[in-house]
Protein backbone atom coordinates (compact mmCIF):
# COMPACT_ATOMS: atom_id res chain seq x y z
CA UNK A 1 0.00 0.00 0.00
CA UNK A 2 1.45 3.29 -0.90
CA UNK A 3 0.67 6.51 0.88
CA UNK A 4 -2.01 8.96 -1.38
CA UNK A 5 0.16 11.74 -1.15
CA UNK A 6 3.56 12.75 -0.30
CA UNK A 7 4.42 12.84 3.49
CA UNK A 8 7.34 14.43 4.40
CA UNK A 9 10.19 13.85 6.97
CA UNK A 10 11.43 17.59 8.66
CA UNK A 11 13.23 16.55 11.45
CA UNK A 12 13.59 13.74 13.98
CA UNK A 13 15.16 13.47 17.71
CA UNK A 14 16.10 10.75 20.72
CA UNK A 15 16.23 10.43 24.10
CA UNK A 16 17.30 7.31 26.52
CA UNK A 17 17.59 7.43 29.56
CA UNK A 18 21.45 7.41 31.20
CA UNK A 19 21.26 4.87 33.25
CA UNK A 20 22.45 1.43 32.10
CA UNK A 21 22.51 -2.28 33.28
CA UNK A 22 25.02 -4.97 32.44
CA UNK A 23 24.08 -8.47 31.93
CA UNK A 24 26.78 -9.25 33.63
CA UNK A 25 25.27 -7.64 36.80
CA UNK A 26 21.96 -9.52 35.98
CA UNK A 27 23.59 -12.88 35.88
CA UNK A 28 25.26 -12.04 39.29
CA UNK A 29 22.55 -11.34 41.14
CA UNK A 30 20.56 -14.15 39.72
CA UNK A 31 23.73 -16.83 38.99
CA UNK A 32 23.40 -17.68 35.46
CA UNK A 33 26.13 -17.25 33.01
CA UNK A 34 23.87 -17.40 30.26
CA UNK A 35 22.50 -13.71 29.55
CA UNK A 36 25.10 -12.97 27.12
CA UNK A 37 27.49 -9.34 27.47
CA UNK A 38 25.42 -6.67 26.60
CA UNK A 39 23.69 -3.77 28.56
CA UNK A 40 19.90 -2.33 28.51
CA UNK A 41 18.98 1.11 29.09
CA UNK A 42 16.96 1.76 32.53
CA UNK A 43 14.98 4.83 33.56
CA UNK A 44 15.76 6.45 36.79
CA UNK A 45 12.66 7.70 39.14
CA UNK A 46 12.06 10.59 37.77
CA UNK A 47 11.75 9.08 34.58
CA UNK A 48 9.43 6.96 32.34
CA UNK A 49 7.74 6.73 28.66
CA UNK A 50 6.56 10.23 28.85
CA UNK A 51 9.46 12.10 29.84
CA UNK A 52 11.38 10.35 27.31
CA UNK A 53 9.13 11.13 24.49
CA UNK A 54 8.98 14.97 25.88
CA UNK A 55 12.48 15.17 25.56
CA UNK A 56 12.39 13.53 22.30
CA UNK A 57 10.06 15.91 20.60
CA UNK A 58 11.42 18.56 21.66
CA UNK A 59 14.33 17.71 20.00
CA UNK A 60 12.59 17.00 17.27
CA UNK A 61 10.76 20.40 16.81
CA UNK A 62 13.94 22.36 17.60
CA UNK A 63 16.15 20.67 14.45
CA UNK A 64 12.72 21.21 12.06
CA UNK A 65 12.34 25.07 12.56
CA UNK A 66 8.74 24.78 13.52
CA UNK A 67 7.23 26.28 17.12
CA UNK A 68 5.24 24.16 18.95
CA UNK A 69 2.07 26.13 17.95
CA UNK A 70 2.31 25.08 14.40
CA UNK A 71 1.75 21.79 14.76
CA UNK A 72 -1.54 20.43 15.27
CA UNK A 73 -1.44 16.81 15.72
CA UNK A 74 0.55 14.34 18.20
CA UNK A 75 0.77 10.85 17.61
CA UNK A 76 2.17 8.87 20.51
CA UNK A 77 2.82 4.73 20.17
CA UNK A 78 3.82 3.08 23.57
CA UNK A 79 2.87 0.26 25.71
CA UNK A 80 3.93 2.04 28.87
CA UNK A 81 1.76 4.58 30.02
CA UNK A 82 1.76 6.89 32.68
CA UNK A 83 -1.77 6.51 33.07
CA UNK A 84 -2.98 2.81 32.40
CA UNK A 85 -6.57 5.14 32.55
CA UNK A 86 -6.21 8.71 32.03
CA UNK A 87 -4.46 12.29 30.74
CA UNK A 88 -1.32 10.63 29.41
CA UNK A 89 -1.80 12.25 25.84
CA UNK A 90 -3.14 15.68 27.06
CA UNK A 91 -0.39 16.05 29.66
CA UNK A 92 2.43 15.27 26.86
CA UNK A 93 0.90 17.76 24.17
CA UNK A 94 0.20 20.63 26.72
CA UNK A 95 3.95 20.43 28.36
CA UNK A 96 5.20 20.30 24.89
CA UNK A 97 3.00 23.37 24.01
CA UNK A 98 0.73 22.22 21.29
CA UNK A 99 -2.58 23.90 22.37
CA UNK A 100 -5.84 22.77 23.60
CA UNK A 101 -6.63 22.03 19.95
CA UNK A 102 -4.08 19.11 18.69
CA UNK A 103 -5.60 16.37 17.62
CA UNK A 104 -3.70 12.99 17.58
CA UNK A 105 -4.03 9.80 19.04
CA UNK A 106 -2.11 7.31 21.43
CA UNK A 107 -1.59 3.97 20.33
CA UNK A 108 -0.95 0.77 22.41
CA UNK A 109 -1.16 -2.88 23.23
CA UNK A 110 1.87 -4.06 21.78
CA UNK A 111 5.56 -3.06 20.58
CA UNK A 112 4.00 -2.51 17.11
CA UNK A 113 2.04 0.61 18.66
CA UNK A 114 4.92 2.67 17.57
CA UNK A 115 5.04 2.03 13.89
CA UNK A 116 0.97 2.43 14.26
CA UNK A 117 1.52 5.61 15.69
CA UNK A 118 3.95 6.80 12.37
CA UNK A 119 1.22 5.43 9.81
CA UNK A 120 -1.51 7.20 11.82
CA UNK A 121 0.16 10.35 11.35
CA UNK A 122 1.43 10.15 7.82
CA UNK A 123 -2.27 9.18 6.78
CA UNK A 124 -3.61 12.39 8.60
CA UNK A 125 -1.05 14.84 6.87
CA UNK A 126 -1.86 13.06 3.51
CA UNK A 127 -5.53 13.41 3.77
CA UNK A 128 -4.77 17.12 5.05
CA UNK A 129 -6.21 17.43 8.11
CA UNK A 130 -3.24 18.09 9.53
CA UNK A 131 -0.36 20.13 7.88
CA UNK A 132 2.12 18.79 10.50
CA UNK A 133 2.45 16.40 12.71
CA UNK A 134 4.83 14.94 15.73
CA UNK A 135 5.05 11.82 15.97
CA UNK A 136 6.39 10.22 19.45
CA UNK A 137 7.18 6.51 19.77
CA UNK A 138 8.55 5.96 23.58
CA UNK A 139 9.01 2.93 26.18
CA UNK A 140 10.28 1.98 29.56
CA UNK A 141 9.88 -1.65 28.46
CA UNK A 142 9.65 -3.76 32.77
CA UNK A 143 10.53 -7.36 32.34
CA UNK A 144 9.87 -9.80 35.27
CA UNK A 145 12.93 -10.23 37.46
CA UNK A 146 15.12 -12.86 36.85
CA UNK A 147 13.90 -13.95 33.20
CA UNK A 148 15.67 -14.19 30.60
CA UNK A 149 14.31 -10.89 28.69
CA UNK A 150 15.52 -9.02 31.61
CA UNK A 151 18.89 -8.40 29.88
CA UNK A 152 17.02 -7.39 27.14
CA UNK A 153 14.76 -5.32 27.93
CA UNK A 154 15.53 -1.26 27.71
CA UNK A 155 13.64 2.24 27.25
CA UNK A 156 14.48 5.34 24.47
CA UNK A 157 12.22 7.31 22.72
CA UNK A 158 12.49 8.37 19.01
CA UNK A 159 10.27 11.76 17.13
CA UNK A 160 9.67 12.60 14.16
CA UNK A 161 7.96 15.60 12.34
CA UNK A 162 5.96 15.19 9.12
CA UNK A 163 4.77 17.43 6.65
CA UNK A 164 2.75 17.65 3.42
CA UNK A 165 5.40 20.01 1.67
CA UNK A 166 8.49 19.84 0.63
CA UNK A 167 10.95 17.83 3.30
CA UNK A 168 14.58 16.28 3.02
CA UNK A 169 12.98 12.83 3.50
CA UNK A 170 9.47 10.93 2.29
CA UNK A 171 7.66 8.43 3.60
CA UNK A 172 7.48 5.50 0.33
CA UNK A 173 5.44 2.45 0.58
CA UNK A 174 4.41 0.14 3.80
CA UNK A 175 3.36 -3.70 3.67
CA UNK A 176 1.92 -5.60 7.08
CA UNK A 177 1.14 -9.03 7.99
CA UNK A 178 -0.15 -10.04 10.71
CA UNK A 179 -0.99 -13.42 12.64
CA UNK A 180 -2.93 -14.11 15.82
CA UNK A 181 0.28 -15.48 17.80
CA UNK A 182 0.99 -14.84 21.06
CA UNK A 183 4.73 -14.34 22.11
CA UNK A 184 5.52 -11.52 25.15
CA UNK A 185 2.65 -10.35 26.73
CA UNK A 186 0.98 -8.62 29.56
CA UNK A 187 -1.89 -9.59 31.32
CA UNK A 188 -4.90 -7.42 32.76
CA UNK A 189 -3.47 -5.71 35.96
CA UNK A 190 0.07 -7.08 35.37
CA UNK A 191 2.85 -4.32 35.03
CA UNK A 192 6.07 -7.00 34.54
CA UNK A 193 6.18 -8.27 30.59
CA UNK A 194 6.33 -12.05 30.57
CA UNK A 195 8.82 -13.23 28.85
CA UNK A 196 8.44 -16.27 25.82
CA UNK A 197 7.06 -19.96 26.43
CA UNK A 198 8.87 -21.31 24.09
CA UNK A 199 11.68 -19.53 22.54
CA UNK A 200 12.21 -21.72 19.51
CA UNK A 201 8.81 -22.19 19.15
CA UNK A 202 8.65 -18.18 18.84
CA UNK A 203 11.62 -18.05 16.25
CA UNK A 204 10.65 -20.95 13.75
CA UNK A 205 6.57 -20.73 13.75
CA UNK A 206 5.97 -16.77 15.00
CA UNK A 207 8.48 -14.36 14.35
CA UNK A 208 10.44 -15.26 11.44
CA UNK A 209 7.59 -16.05 9.41
CA UNK A 210 5.98 -12.92 10.02
CA UNK A 211 8.68 -10.27 10.05
CA UNK A 212 10.14 -12.32 7.10
CA UNK A 213 7.18 -12.12 5.06
CA UNK A 214 7.58 -7.99 5.00
CA UNK A 215 11.04 -8.26 4.32
CA UNK A 216 10.09 -10.38 1.07
CA UNK A 217 7.38 -7.68 0.22
CA UNK A 218 10.32 -4.85 0.04
CA UNK A 219 12.77 -7.26 -1.61
CA UNK A 220 16.15 -7.65 -0.74
CA UNK A 221 18.62 -5.28 -2.03
CA UNK A 222 22.38 -4.19 -1.02
CA UNK A 223 21.19 -0.82 -1.85
CA UNK A 224 18.29 -0.63 1.07
CA UNK A 225 19.54 0.25 4.40
CA UNK A 226 17.59 -2.06 7.17
CA UNK A 227 16.33 -1.34 10.87
CA UNK A 228 14.69 -4.56 11.75
CA UNK A 229 13.73 -5.81 15.44
CA UNK A 230 15.74 -8.20 17.31
CA UNK A 231 14.30 -9.53 20.23
CA UNK A 232 16.41 -11.93 21.81
CA UNK A 233 20.26 -10.44 20.51
CA UNK A 234 20.49 -13.33 17.57
CA UNK A 235 17.54 -12.37 15.33
CA UNK A 236 18.34 -9.46 14.00
CA UNK A 237 21.34 -10.88 12.50
CA UNK A 238 19.29 -13.88 11.19
CA UNK A 239 16.62 -11.11 9.09
CA UNK A 240 19.85 -9.11 8.22
CA UNK A 241 21.05 -11.93 6.52
CA UNK A 242 17.94 -12.94 4.48
CA UNK A 243 17.58 -8.79 3.68
CA UNK A 244 21.01 -9.18 1.71
CA UNK A 245 22.18 -5.86 2.78
CA UNK A 246 25.05 -6.92 5.47
CA UNK A 247 24.01 -5.30 9.22
CA UNK A 248 20.96 -3.32 10.70
CA UNK A 249 21.42 0.34 10.88
CA UNK A 250 19.44 -0.87 14.24
CA UNK A 251 22.57 -3.52 15.89
CA UNK A 252 24.29 -0.61 17.56
CA UNK A 253 21.34 0.35 19.25
CA UNK A 254 19.96 -2.92 20.24
CA UNK A 255 23.40 -3.07 21.66
CA UNK A 256 23.59 -0.22 23.69
CA UNK A 257 20.00 -0.09 24.74
CA UNK A 258 18.47 -3.20 24.43
CA UNK A 259 15.23 -4.05 23.25
CA UNK A 260 13.49 -0.40 23.47
CA UNK A 261 9.52 -2.09 22.86
CA UNK A 262 7.43 0.45 20.83
CA UNK A 263 10.29 2.73 20.13
CA UNK A 264 12.88 -0.02 18.94
CA UNK A 265 11.93 0.37 15.19
CA UNK A 266 12.28 3.95 14.52
CA UNK A 267 14.71 4.44 17.00
CA UNK A 268 16.84 2.26 15.30
CA UNK A 269 16.21 3.46 12.26
CA UNK A 270 16.42 7.75 12.64
CA UNK A 271 20.35 7.94 12.97
CA UNK A 272 20.90 6.39 9.43
CA UNK A 273 18.62 9.24 7.91
CA UNK A 274 21.78 11.47 7.64
CA UNK A 275 22.73 9.47 4.62
CA UNK A 276 20.87 9.70 1.15
CA UNK A 277 19.23 6.07 0.12
CA UNK A 278 16.14 3.84 1.03
CA UNK A 279 16.07 2.92 3.84
CA UNK A 280 13.62 0.43 5.29
CA UNK A 281 11.78 0.25 9.02
CA UNK A 282 10.67 -3.03 10.07
CA UNK A 283 8.62 -3.38 13.33
CA UNK A 284 7.41 -5.96 15.34
CA UNK A 285 4.86 -7.15 18.20
CA UNK A 286 1.70 -8.33 19.35
CA UNK A 287 1.68 -10.74 16.20
CA UNK A 288 1.90 -8.19 13.79
CA UNK A 289 4.73 -7.21 11.53
CA UNK A 290 4.99 -3.97 9.58
CA UNK A 291 7.63 -2.28 6.73
CA UNK A 292 7.68 1.28 6.26
CA UNK A 293 10.23 2.66 2.93
CA UNK A 294 11.75 6.24 4.10
CA UNK A 295 13.36 7.56 0.94
CA UNK A 296 15.92 10.55 2.01
CA UNK A 297 17.31 12.71 -0.50
CA UNK A 298 19.30 14.68 2.12
CA UNK A 299 20.38 14.33 5.74
CA UNK A 300 17.63 14.81 7.71
CA UNK A 301 18.11 17.54 10.68
CA UNK A 302 19.00 15.46 13.96
CA UNK A 303 19.35 11.79 12.66
CA UNK A 304 23.50 12.68 13.01
CA UNK A 305 22.87 13.48 16.88
CA UNK A 306 21.25 10.11 17.25
CA UNK A 307 24.35 8.07 17.91
CA UNK A 308 26.15 9.89 20.76
CA UNK A 309 22.42 10.44 22.37
CA UNK A 310 22.05 6.76 22.57
CA UNK A 311 25.68 5.87 23.73
CA UNK A 312 25.68 8.83 27.13
CA UNK A 313 25.15 6.46 29.34
CA UNK A 314 26.25 5.05 33.17
CA UNK A 315 26.42 1.76 34.86
CA UNK A 316 24.32 0.91 37.54
CA UNK A 317 23.78 -1.80 40.22
CA UNK A 318 21.03 -4.53 39.84
CA UNK A 319 19.75 -3.51 43.12
CA UNK A 320 19.24 0.39 42.23
CA UNK A 321 17.73 -0.45 38.66
CA UNK A 322 15.06 -2.94 40.75
CA UNK A 323 14.22 -0.04 43.22
CA UNK A 324 14.02 3.02 40.03
CA UNK A 325 11.45 0.05 38.11
CA UNK A 326 9.87 -0.45 41.74
CA UNK A 327 10.23 -3.96 42.06
CA UNK A 328 11.89 -3.54 45.05
CA UNK A 329 10.12 -1.18 47.54
CA UNK A 330 10.46 -1.07 51.37
CA UNK A 331 7.92 -2.24 53.75
CA UNK A 332 6.21 -0.47 56.30
CA UNK A 333 3.65 2.43 55.84
CA UNK A 334 3.91 4.71 53.60
CA UNK A 335 2.69 8.74 53.84
CA UNK A 336 1.03 10.00 51.08
CA UNK A 337 0.95 13.89 49.75
CA UNK A 338 -0.61 16.32 51.82
CA UNK A 339 -1.70 17.43 48.42
CA UNK A 340 -2.99 14.88 46.06
CA UNK A 341 -2.71 14.79 42.36
CA UNK A 342 -6.37 15.66 41.65
CA UNK A 343 -7.12 17.95 44.30
CA UNK A 344 -7.83 21.80 42.91
CA UNK A 345 -4.13 22.86 43.30
CA UNK A 346 -3.19 20.49 40.80
CA UNK A 347 -5.85 20.92 38.50
CA UNK A 348 -5.58 25.17 38.57
CA UNK A 349 -1.97 24.81 38.14
CA UNK A 350 -1.37 21.91 35.33
CA UNK A 351 -0.85 24.53 32.45
CA UNK A 352 1.66 26.37 34.61
CA UNK A 353 3.70 23.46 35.83
CA UNK A 354 3.70 21.71 32.38
CA UNK A 355 4.69 24.56 30.00
CA UNK A 356 6.54 26.31 32.86
CA UNK A 357 4.56 29.33 32.89
CA UNK A 358 5.67 32.82 34.52
CA UNK A 359 3.94 36.20 34.59
CA UNK A 360 5.45 39.27 33.10
CA UNK A 361 4.89 43.01 34.63
CA UNK A 362 3.13 45.12 32.05
CA UNK A 363 4.82 47.97 34.15
CA UNK A 364 8.36 47.31 34.45
CA UNK A 365 8.81 43.88 32.61
CA UNK A 366 10.16 41.73 35.67
CA UNK A 367 9.21 37.98 35.50
CA UNK A 368 7.43 36.60 38.49
CA UNK A 369 7.28 33.05 38.76
CA UNK A 370 5.57 30.46 39.84
CA UNK A 371 2.49 33.42 38.52
CA UNK A 372 -0.11 31.45 41.16
CA UNK A 373 1.91 32.10 43.64
CA UNK A 374 2.73 36.01 43.09
CA UNK A 375 -0.48 37.76 41.69
CA UNK A 376 1.58 40.97 41.93
CA UNK A 377 4.57 41.90 40.21
CA UNK A 378 7.53 40.96 42.68
CA UNK A 379 9.62 44.13 41.68
CA UNK A 380 6.93 46.90 41.94
CA UNK A 381 3.82 45.67 43.05
CA UNK A 382 1.93 46.15 39.84
CA UNK A 383 -1.16 44.50 39.34
CA UNK A 384 -1.03 43.68 35.72
CA UNK A 385 0.84 40.69 34.80
CA UNK A 386 0.90 39.11 31.20
CA UNK A 387 1.34 35.38 30.93
CA UNK A 388 4.67 34.22 29.49
CA UNK A 389 6.49 31.13 28.77
CA UNK A 390 9.79 31.29 30.80
CA UNK A 391 12.89 30.72 28.96
CA UNK A 392 14.56 26.61 29.21
CA UNK A 393 17.91 27.76 29.94
CA UNK A 394 19.83 29.22 32.79
CA UNK A 395 22.86 29.51 35.69
CA UNK A 396 22.97 28.13 38.62
CA UNK A 397 23.08 30.73 41.58
CA UNK A 398 22.32 28.71 44.41
CA UNK A 399 21.49 25.28 45.50
CA UNK A 400 20.97 22.95 48.56
CA UNK A 401 21.42 19.18 48.76
CA UNK A 402 18.33 17.86 51.41
CA UNK A 403 19.48 14.54 52.90
CA UNK A 404 16.74 14.06 54.98
CA UNK A 405 13.59 14.09 52.77
CA UNK A 406 9.79 13.50 53.48
CA UNK A 407 7.82 11.04 51.48
CA UNK A 408 7.03 10.45 48.35
CA UNK A 409 10.85 12.44 47.69
CA UNK A 410 14.17 10.38 48.18
CA UNK A 411 17.46 11.64 49.44
CA UNK A 412 19.58 13.28 48.25
CA UNK A 413 17.91 15.45 46.37
CA UNK A 414 19.29 18.98 45.36
CA UNK A 415 17.01 21.93 44.45
CA UNK A 416 18.39 25.14 42.95
CA UNK A 417 17.78 28.51 42.39
CA UNK A 418 18.34 29.01 38.57
CA UNK A 419 19.02 32.90 36.98
CA UNK A 420 16.93 31.93 33.36
CA UNK A 421 18.18 33.35 30.09
CA UNK A 422 14.84 35.50 29.84
CA UNK A 423 15.62 37.26 33.85
CA UNK A 424 13.61 35.15 35.58
CA UNK A 425 14.36 33.23 38.68
CA UNK A 426 13.15 30.20 39.90
CA UNK A 427 13.81 27.51 42.45
CA UNK A 428 13.24 23.65 41.34
CA UNK A 429 14.35 20.50 41.94
CA UNK A 430 18.02 19.63 39.93
CA UNK A 431 18.08 16.10 38.33
CA UNK A 432 20.74 13.10 39.42
CA UNK A 433 21.92 13.52 43.50
CA UNK A 434 23.21 16.66 43.68
CA UNK A 435 26.94 15.66 42.75
CA UNK A 436 27.10 17.08 39.22
CA UNK A 437 25.70 20.87 40.00
CA UNK A 438 27.78 23.78 40.99
CA UNK A 439 27.28 27.71 41.06
CA UNK A 440 27.55 29.32 37.82
CA UNK A 441 26.71 26.14 36.01
CA UNK A 442 24.86 26.24 32.73
CA UNK A 443 21.82 24.23 33.35
CA UNK A 444 18.96 23.30 31.23
CA UNK A 445 15.33 22.87 32.16
CA UNK A 446 14.07 19.00 31.34
CA UNK A 447 10.69 17.70 32.09
CA UNK A 448 10.59 14.90 34.66
CA UNK A 449 8.47 13.13 37.08
CA UNK A 450 9.06 14.28 40.67
CA UNK A 451 6.65 11.97 42.59
CA UNK A 452 3.69 8.32 41.43
CA UNK A 453 1.21 9.62 43.88
CA UNK A 454 -1.74 7.18 44.41
CA UNK A 455 -1.20 5.63 41.26
CA UNK A 456 -0.92 8.94 39.27
CA UNK A 457 2.79 10.63 38.11
CA UNK A 458 3.27 14.16 39.44
CA UNK A 459 5.69 16.18 36.41
CA UNK A 460 7.47 19.08 36.85
CA UNK A 461 10.90 20.78 35.67
CA UNK A 462 14.22 19.73 36.80
CA UNK A 463 17.43 21.91 36.15
CA UNK A 464 20.27 19.51 34.31
CA UNK A 465 23.50 20.50 33.74
CA UNK A 466 24.38 21.52 29.86
CA UNK A 467 26.91 19.09 28.24
CA UNK A 468 30.47 20.53 27.73
CA UNK A 469 29.51 24.04 29.44
CA UNK A 470 32.04 25.80 31.94
CA UNK A 471 30.77 27.21 34.77
CA UNK A 472 30.31 31.06 35.03
CA UNK A 473 30.76 33.62 37.73
CA UNK A 474 28.02 34.17 40.44
CA UNK A 475 27.52 36.20 43.70
CA UNK A 476 25.49 33.17 44.91
CA UNK A 477 26.41 30.14 47.58
CA UNK A 478 25.95 26.85 47.63
CA UNK A 479 25.37 24.63 50.53
CA UNK A 480 24.55 21.22 51.98
CA UNK A 481 22.11 20.02 55.05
Amino acid sequence: MTARTTVGILGVGAATPRWRLTAAEIATAWNRSNLGRGQTSVCSPDEDSLTLAWDAATQALAVSGLDADSVHGLWWGTTTLPFAEGPSHAVLANALGLGHRSTGATCSGSAHAGIEALLAAADAVAAGSVEYALVVVSDSVRPAPGTGFESRAGAGAAAVVLSGGPAPAQLGERHTESRPLLDRYRGTGELDQRDLYDGRLFREEIFLPVVGAVIDAVGSSQDTTWSLPDPDGRLGAVLAKRTGAGPATSAGIYHELGDTGAAAALLGAIGAWERAGRHAVVAYGGGRATVVVVEVRDAVPGAAEVASCCADGVEVGYTRALRSRTQLVPGGETIPMGVPPESALFARGAEEMLQLLGARCVDCGTISSPPSIHPHCVACGGPKLEPTKLARSGTVHTYVVNHTMPAPFEAPLPIAVIDLDDGARIMLQADDDGSNIEIGQRVELVLRKYAHERGVPVYGYKARPVRDATPTTSTGTGSTR
